[in-house]
C-alpha cells in the first residue's frame, strides 16, 4: 500500500484505526460524513484543526485499500 503522510496508525489511538497525523479523527470518520453529505466546508468548520489536505489524505487512503482488494470470481461466472 502506497504510504499517506497525513495518515498514520497507533493502536493506542483510536483502536488502531488509520487516523489523520496529529489528531484522533479516524479516517473511517471522516468517510462516514462525506457519505452523509458532509461538505467539506461543515467538516472543516466543525473539525478546523484538519485541513482540505487531510479530507484528501483520507481519500486517498480508502481508494488505496480497495485498488489493493482482488477480485475473486462469482460461483455464477
Amino acid at each position: 500500500m502506497a504510504t499517506h503522510p497525513r495518515i498514520y496508525r497507533d493502536p493506542n489511538i483510536v483502536f488502531g484505526k488509520p487516523a489523520i497525523k496529529g489528531t484522533r479523527i479516524s479516517v473511517e470518520f471522516i468517510l462516514d460524513l462525506l457519505a452523509a453529505e458532509a461538505t467539506e466546508a461543515e467538516i472543516l468548520g466543525n473539525y478546523p484543526h484538519i485541513t482540505h489536505e487531510d479530507i484528501l489524505a483520507c481519500v486517498a487512503y480508502a481508494r488505496d485499500l480497495v485498488a489493493e482488494q482482488k477480485a475473486l470470481p462469482s460461483a455464477a461466472e
